[in-house]
């Protein structure tokens, strides 16, 4: 069985978060602070959902997190737009990474409809039904008055 290490999808999101991350480490502070942490965060959340998803037993979170991962995907598109307008990387730097990117947004893509196919050919969950209660309404009370008088003594 193929582990964690072994999905494509996964090593072509690290590719890109260390190719982003070795971008933004030359930059100078200001950008580095500001627009460059926020696209490192970004970009590595796409590994680390992807990570997380492949670690949950149910189909629906699998997808969630992969869902997750396609948000953030789109999220570093906007901050790698971001840099490339601010010049801080170039249109060709801009061009490949975009590329990669789109390529990894297929891929979760068909990731996830892989899930879902997986998820619809074994079904629904089983589940047990308890039978309802049954209900009766009759003028019989819990306590006595007796009993309620001594409550109130006390």
């Amino acid at each position: 069985m193929a582990g964690l290490e072994d999905l494509t999808l996964l090593k072509n999101a690290e590719a890109v978060a260390d190719e982003v991350w070795r971008t933004v480490i030359a930059w100078d502070a200001f950008p580095r602070d500001t627009l460059g942490k926020q696209w490192i965060r970004a970009i590595d959340s796409v590994g680390a959902n992807v990570a997380e998803a492949f670690g949950r037993f149910y189909f629906g979170e699998k997808i969630r997190f992969l869902y997750y991962a396609r948000g953030s995907v789109y999220e570093g598109k906007y901050w790698l737009n971001q840099a490339q307008k601010r010049g801080l990387v170039s249109d060709e730097a801009h061009r490949r990474l975009a590329s990669k990117l789109t390529d990894i947004a297929i891929q979760l893509n068909n990731f996830i409809r892989s899930l879902k196919h997986q998820r619809q050919a074994y079904g629904s969950p089983q589940s047990l039904k308890e039978p309802a209660p049954i209900y009766s309404a009759d003028d019989t009370s819990l306590f006595s008055d007796e009993n309620l008088t001594w409550l109130l003594e006390s």
